[in-house]
Formats: C-alpha cells, structure tokens, sequence
C-alpha cells in the first residue's frame, strides 16, 4: 500500500502492536526507526504535542498513539478484522484496552522505576490489577472470546515484555500460583500462531533492559 509509513521504535510495545496490526491487513509500509534521544524533525512535526512513537503517516497525514493507529488501520484497510463485528464486544474490547494502558501500565512503570516504600505500595496496587486480569480471564482464552484481537493486542506488553522486565529488574510481580488463568492467557498468547512471529527477541530485549536497569542502578550509586 503506497503512502505508508510508521515511525517506531524497534523493541516497542507500542510500536509492535501498530507492526502486528499492518501486517495482518496486509498492508505495505516503510518503517522508520527513530532514536528517542535525538528524535527526527519529521516525528516533532508529525507529533506534535507529545512528541512519542509511533506514528503512522498515511498519505502524508499523520495519526498518534498506538491504539487508535490500531483502531484505524482496521476502518482503513481490507484483510481480517481486529475489533469485534459485534457492538458489544467492540464496546469490551475498547475498554479492557483503555484498563491496560490507563491502569496497568501506570502502575507497572512505577513499579520498575519508584525508589523506597513507594516500590512496595505500587507492588500491591499493580497486584490487585492482575487479580482484575485474572478474574476476567478465567475461561477465555482471551479478552473477547476464544479470538485473539483488540484487548490483547493492547496487553501485549503485559503478555511479552513483562516477564523480561521482571527477569532483568529483579523484580517478581506474577506467578501461575497467585495468577493461572493470568498466566494461562499469556502462554496463549506467547504461542498463538497470529502473534508468535511478530515478537521481537526475547534475548536481545532482555540484555536491552538489562542495560537500562544496570544503568539507572549506576546512576543511583
């Protein structure tokens, strides 16, 4: 498809969830990798207000944050359909989206990133969150039914990059013990035949992470 571009971030939740999305439809696009620490003129013109990846530019207008990029590669292209045909489940969808993102990624970074008691309160709160997710999973075998979509392309983060930010923190935030039908969707997902090839690797951003907590762990000392 001409006229397609993403501005991204290679190891990206965020990124990947607009990656995963344009391949399922099909679509052509050119991706473009930018650098966080030095971000190009053209992700500063197309975003504007919060300056973030990804970006999609579709016949040269742009269009921010990953979930409504998602949202509109759906209504845009043709191929297999991301959101539910049916109302109500489009409505379910969206709103286990906007509980991964506006809650659970919240309350992870400050898990991964507060210093003192503060770890601690997070832990517990980010807990109580996955017995939410465990709750609502229980005899799924994802969000919305038995089909992968929507919701899970949001909890991607949850489902992939978590178990690398607990291994290179040194964190433990989840087990099959306190979680199983958390853990048992996660399986699910990591294995699914849609997503699995899509992943980026596992090592390469697990020594990622390693650096950066390494780094901050310098910084404090």
């Amino acid at each position: 498809m001409a006229g397609v571009k993403l501005l991204g971030v290679s190891l990206s939740p965020f990124s990947g969830r607009v990656e995963w999305a344009l391949k399922t439809k099909g679509v052509d696009y050119e991706y473009i990798e930018e650098d966080l620490q030095n971000k190009s003129p053209l992700l500063l013109e197309s975003n504007p207000i919060h300056k973030k990846i990804p970006v999609l530019i579709h016949n040269e207008k742009p269009i921010c944050e990953s979930m409504v990029i998602v949202e509109y590669i759906d209504e845009t292209f043709e191929g297999p359909s991301i959101l539910p045909k049916d109302p109500y489940d489009r409505a379910i969808a969206r709103f286990w989206a906007n509980f991964l993102d506006d809650k659970c990624l919240q309350v992870l970074a400050k898990v991964l990133f507060s210093k003192g008691e503060e770890v601690e309160k997070s832990k517990e709160e980010f807990g109580e969150l996955l017995k939410i997710l465990d709750n609502e999973l229980k005899d799924k075998l994802f969000f919305v039914g038995d089909k992968f979509g929507f919701a899970d392309v949001a909890a991607n983060f949850m489902a992939f990059w978590l178990g690398i930010l607990e291994e290179a923190s040194g964190i433990v935030l989840v087990t099959s013990e306190k979680f199983p039908n958390f853990c048992a969707w996660k399986e699910e997902y990591i294995n699914c035949s849609l997503v699995k090839e899509y992943l980026p690797a596992r090592d390469v951003l697990l020594a990622h992470f390693q650096s950066r907590f390494q780094a901050a762990s310098i910084k404090e000392n």
